[in-house]
């Protein structure tokens, strides 16, 4: 019903029954750290141009896609001049100053745990600036900081600095071999937003990484100990298409990353890589929500232990385990079906029910290895989420994901924010 006056509106503007509809004025309302200014900076209508309810409705959908907006709805009102309209974007805020936590557990006992602070609505303006520990047998930490709209609303920056350190199984002929793996990096990314669905992102990531044997397995040829310097450029294309309704989500969005990494010396080769999401929401009766993912990637397909697709609880399979395998091409389904069991004011129970499944290409493997037994890996599961409406991200996941294939493992998968 709110959109019916600027329907009438619009259709009276195009079959020349009156004059065509002006916005007089913009106003946000609702808002209490967010910066006016920067909504009207980030939205499409303009004071002085014609009313079009398409325009109103795109930049709502942006609007709630904010990391600092709960929800936000539009409104119409005659202006005091003939054929002139105020436009108001209502908003309802999130709490965007807060933590993030991942941890993870399988039966063979391995435990990890990532934690974080971020700030996402920085300076009223939706900048995000955070950092995050993560103890996996060895510290690690990082900082982060985004600002999608830093020069317009269309271009941003986003700059992202990492000294990762876990231990890593790397796979060869003669066993399973554990390297302690340090991962220095330093990146910048350009940001552009080509329109309301479509952005990408391009930039360059300088890393350092440092291998050290620990126990195993050796191989001939496969060194020990090295340390080696890369240059890695990024091109990420994504189409968004998605609309949110507090908990709930509806719609299409597909994410494509390419890599091109090349190495300062010859203990590893350059290589390409790229992998595609494609995520899918659809709303069923009043509190169901079915989401499903799918990832298709392939690497430059050389025979090296150190293949870039891993198989990891906090990437694509609940329940398998901290990295145990890895290959040069990734085939992954996950799909969920998540149920509100109870919603009152800011609170929501959730539960969930999924089932991950995947398969990869050997290093220096062919596409028949997607269909070999030893390399899927299937695992259904329950979980449960804990939500608060108003603080962004604020939703406490707990699965636990049961292996149903050959040599399968089971664990629970704690995490802040949905699997995906």
């Amino acid at each position: 019903m709110k959109n019916l006056i600027v329907y009438i509106i619009c259709f009276f503007s195009v079959v020349g029954i009156a004059q065509q509809a002006r916005v007089a004025n913009i106003m946000v309302q609702g808002n209490k750290k967010t910066k006016a200014s920067f909504i009207k900076k980030i939205a499409h209508v303009r004071i002085g141009e014609t009313l079009d309810s398409l325009v109103l409705d795109g930049d709502i959908k942006k609007i709630k896609r904010l990391p600092s907006v709960a929800n936000a709805y539009y409104q119409v009102f005659k202006a005091e001049e003939a054929n002139e309209y105020n436009v108001f974007y209502n908003i309802e805020e999130n709490f965007t100053i807060i933590p993030s936590a991942n941890v993870y557990t399988t039966n063979n006992d391995e435990f990890a745990f990532r934690l974080g602070l971020y700030e996402f609505n920085l300076f009223g303006r939706n900048i995000t600036l955070g950092a995050i520990y993560q103890d996996d047998i060895y510290s690690s930490y990082g900082a982060n900081f985004r600002a999608p709209f830093l020069f317009g609303k269309k271009l941003g920056l986003a700059l992202n600095y990492s000294n990762l350190t876990t231990e890593e199984p790397v796979f060869l002929e003669s066993g399973i071999a554990d390297y302690k793996y340090n991962n220095t990096s330093y990146e910048v990314l350009g940001l552009y937003q080509f329109d309301f669905k479509n952005r990408v992102e391009l930039g360059v990531n300088y890393f350092n990484e440092d291998y050290t044997y620990k126990r195993g397995a050796t191989g001939e040829g496969i060194p020990q100990d090295f340390n080696v310097n890369k240059l890695l450029y990024k091109l990420i294309y994504e189409y968004d298409n998605l609309d949110y309704e507090y908990q709930y989500v509806s719609g299409f969005r597909s994410i494509a990353n390419f890599q091109y990494v090349i190495s300062t010396e010859n203990v590893l080769p350059d290589f390409l890589i790229g992998w595609n999401d494609f995520l899918y929401y659809h709303r069923i009766g009043k509190k169901g929500n079915w989401a499903s993912r799918l990832r298709l990637g392939l690497a430059t397909n050389d025979n090296s232990p150190f293949a870039p697709f891993a198989v990891d609880n906090n990437l694509n399979i609940r329940g398998v385990g901290n990295t145990i395998d890895r290959g040069t091409g990734v085939i992954v389904l996950n799909t969920e079906y998540r149920h509100t069991l109870y919603e009152k004011d800011w609170f929501v129970l959730q539960s969930n029910l999924f089932v991950d499944g995947g398969s990869w290409r050997n290093p220096g493997g062919d596409f028949g290895d997607f269909g070999d037994s030893q390399n899927f890996r299937l695992y259904p599961g329950v979980g449960l989420r804990f939500m608060h409406k108003k603080i962004f991200n604020a939703i406490f996941r707990i699965d636990y994901g049961y292996g149903v294939t050959d040599d399968a493992t089971n664990g629970f998968v704690f995490g802040i924010g949905q699997y995906f």
